[in-house]
């Protein structure tokens, strides 16, 4: 063989085996092509790169900053919250129903009557109506209350504290020159009042909702229906029916009642000298600041109710001090506290467990976030 017809040592060659082309039978013979293997490392790296496709951006990682956010300690009371009110709504739903008929005047002025006359006309199946709605409503509702007053109250003395270690401003009247204190504002009653505020606004539509199924069952028979017929009659405003008034009565109630129930667990702790509640002495505690806020706040309750259904029975006055009077005049003064008895019924009961359901959940959940 000739020097010229030897391969050159420097240029790289590789072999293609390729298959029959027409059909691959046993006895067929296969191609071979010899192709530089800078040819085939450039079809491969073309072949790569029209095959992967690849996002100009990358997403950003959000997985760890949500897991970090639901072990932080707001999470855990906001949950709290709402399973300690779920737990109490879906064993007194039927004490919400008769109070809820008391106050706005619907049937029997006594409670066993009350009774009577809803199983009477709906079965028992009746105790509960709304009740669905009505758990809907106060699983946010008690959630967004609890965790608002937690996070207020140490937000507020956390305040108070920096304040008592920072230069306060002065205020010069004349001659005379006044510092600034914040010693005088209560934590607690401003977280109350806050808590009471919050979740007003954000669940007074489900309110209306669950008085509108438990006062007319037969106008509103589900709950579809019923957002339906307030929306087609009154728009998106329908479901913020009462809301002034609603926040009227609100805030007198809230805030009187985590003031009562922190003030009695401090007072009775410091008397004790012990660190913390037992279940048993947080249900009474919570009855009696239910008890205290409920019949200081009730002529304003009064007044709400009837404001809210009034448009149902067709006499809705102007305005709550209208409403009061019209109570007044028609009732009396014991007008206002029609349904007590029924709302006191409901009202201990259901804070004094809600508080001890919503310390256990606390301790729980909050317990699991330390550890982790």
């Amino acid at each position: 063989m000739s020097q010229k017809s030897r391969p050159d040592s420097k240029q790289h060659k590789s072999l293609c085996l390729m298959g029959n082309l027409y059909g691959g039978g046993r006895g067929d013979m296969a191609m071979i092509i010899n192709v530089p293997k800078e040819d085939l490392e450039l079809a491969d790296l073309k072949y790569h790169h029209t095959s992967t496709h690849t996002l100009p951006f990358q997403l950003p990682h959000i997985g760890p900053p949500i897991k970090q956010f639901l072990k932080t300690r707001e999470v855990g009371e906001f949950l709290s919250g709402a399973l300690a009110g779920a737990m109490t709504k879906a064993v007194l739903a039927p004490l919400e129903t008769i109070r809820t008929r008391m106050i706005v005047g619907v049937g029997s002025k006594h409670i066993c009557g009350s009774f009577l006359e809803v199983i009477e006309h709906q079965g028992w199946r009746g105790l509960w109506a709304g009740n669905a709605v009505n758990m809907l409503r106060i699983v946010p509702t008690q959630a967004i209350e609890l965790a608002t007053f937690e996070y207020v109250k140490r937000a507020m003395t956390s305040v108070q504290e920096n304040w008592k270690h920072s230069d306060r401003p002065n205020v010069q009247v004349g001659h005379v020159s006044m510092n600034i204190s914040l010693s005088w504002l209560s934590p607690i009653a401003l977280a109350g009042a806050a808590a009471g505020v919050v979740s007003t606004l954000v669940c007074h539509p489900l309110e209306v909702l669950k008085d509108r199924l438990t006062i007319s069952p037969d106008a509103y028979p589900c709950l579809s229906l019923a957002i339906g017929k307030i929306y087609n009659s009154s728009g998106i405003g329908g479901f913020y029916a009462g809301l002034s008034p609603t926040l009227i009565g609100m805030l007198p109630y809230s805030t009187c009642y985590y003031f009562m129930y922190e003030t009695l667990k401090q007072s009775y702790c410091r008397g004790q000298k012990k660190h913390s509640l037992s279940r048993a002495e947080m249900l009474l505690l919570g009855a009696l600041s239910g008890f205290t806020a409920s019949t200081i706040s009730f002529p304003l309750e009064v007044a709400r109710k009837r404001l809210m259904v009034g448009t149902l029975q067709g006499r809705c006055p102007p305005n709550m001090a209208a409403a009061l009077s019209e109570i007044i005049k028609n009732e009396g003064i014991l007008g206002l506290y029609r349904g007590w008895g029924a709302s006191c019924m409901k009202v201990m009961p259901s804070s004094g467990i809600t508080w001890m359901f919503y310390e256990a959940w606390k301790d729980i959940l909050l317990a699991e976030r330390q550890l982790h």
